[in-house]
């Protein structure tokens, strides 16, 4: 048999908003028209939403991998020109030429030689949607959707939760839980933490005592006042707060767990590779750990990292990272359930987490998601309706 080669590797942006980089909305969703807790609303100026400050500055990137026989994988995270730049001016030398079936050999290439500026970030940002490409293209070549290609399924759907402002319309929509952004942080005093308490309070009399409520803190918040917050919040059943701290007070996260036994703690989505997560783990940080699959090191790693937490009975369940993470829970039994972002304007209608990104992005129905036997990803890249452009060609 023939053996396959990758002929080209392309980097684009999508020079309208949206796409991968679901932070990117002009409207509507919960990071632009909530204030939320975030690391800069100490500051007054960027208290209003994580726009505010430029979490959305950089855009998506999308990765073809082309092979010499014209079929390509396609792979997305967010980084847009500078991670173009990565890809294409260093990472694409360890794929040109390369059979796609050596993934594990690529991701190591990759990886160490990323190391004097990468490690964290944007570097593994790029990594990611290499890697993510790679799959695609494997499962295109052996004609196998990727969780058959990690084993097959260990289930036959996936339960879901919302990240969404409204868990009441979350609720009526079938999922089996819904987390909120946490609004006050620290800076505001006792007054906002009572707020964030009315506000589970209100959610909890909407949706009754049988429905999983959760609070995105997003690395706002200190250990005192977590540990005031859990507290305060008992009464109402939250079952975890995520992201509370910095990511690398590691230290901070372990006393919060060891301190408080109302809820669990998650977190990890601003981790990135193995090590990262092996860190949380030994430092016994959290209860569920939450990998973003187009950050963390795309499949190759969050495979790892999923067997890893295997062994010490952790259960993982991705930051949104859409149909990546589908797949990766297919595949493993400690992945009891999956993140949806809701998207709409209004928190009302279950509409694509990369938006126009794919023609036929997997979406729940009655708080299930089922996978199609579909090669690779199994989703489209919508090449005629995005304004891809590639900034970088290499030379």
């Amino acid at each position: 048999m023939r053996q396959s080669r990758i002929a080209d590797v392309r980097a684009y942006i999508v020079d309208d908003s949206g796409g991968s980089d679901y932070h990117d909305q002009q409207r509507g969703h919960w990071i632009i028209d909530t204030p939320i807790a975030n690391p800069m609303s100490v500051y007054a100026d960027y208290k209003e939403s994580r726009a505010s400050w430029g979490i959305n500055a950089f855009g998506s990137v999308v990765v073809e991998v082309e092979s010499d026989d014209g079929r390509v994988g396609v792979g997305i995270s967010s980084g847009g020109v500078p991670a173009c730049h990565i890809i294409e001016s260093h990472l694409s030398r360890f794929l040109i030429g390369q059979s796609p079936f050596n993934i594990e050999l690529i991701w190591d290439q990759m990886w160490r030689a990323s190391l004097p500026y990468g490690r964290k970030g944007l570097a593994l940002h790029a990594i990611s949607a290499v890697d993510l490409a790679l799959w695609d293209l494997l499962g295109a070549l052996r004609d196998e959707p990727v969780y058959a290609m990690l084993g097959g399924r260990t289930k036959d759907k996936l339960p879901m939760y919302a990240t969404t402002v409204r868990p009441d319309l979350a609720c009526e929509l079938g999922f089996h839980g819904a987390k909120l952004p946490l609004m006050y942080g620290p800076a505001d005093g006792v007054e906002g933490l009572k707020k964030n308490v009315d506000r589970l309070a209100a959610a909890r009399d909407a949706v009754g005592p049988d429905f999983r409520l959760m609070y995105d803190c997003y690395m706002a918040l200190t250990v005192p006042y977590v540990i005031e917050l859990a507290a305060a919040l008992a009464p109402y059943d939250l079952y975890w707060l995520e992201e509370c701290l910095p990511p690398d007070d590691y230290d901070g996260c372990s006393a919060l767990k060891a301190a408080v036994s109302s809820c669990l703690f998650t977190g990890g989505e601003h981790e990135y590779t193995r090590y990262g997560h092996r860190e949380l783990i030994a430092r016994k940080c959290f209860d569920i750990l939450q990998p973003d699959m187009t950050w963390v090191g795309g499949m190759t790693e969050a495979r790892r990292i999923v067997a890893m937490a295997s062994a010490y009975d952790i259960p993982v369940i991705p930051h949104g990272s859409g149909v990546y993470a589908y797949h990766l829970q297919y595949a493993f039994t400690n992945c009891p359930m999956a993140e949806f972002l809701m998207m709409s304007p209004a928190a009302d209608e279950i509409v694509p987490i990369f938006g126009d990104m794919f023609l036929d992005e997997p979406l729940p129905e009655n708080g299930y998601l089922t996978l199609p036997d579909k090669p690779g990803w199994g989703v489209e890249l919508n090449r005629a309706g995005l304004s891809l452009r590639r900034p970088v060609a290499a030379g």
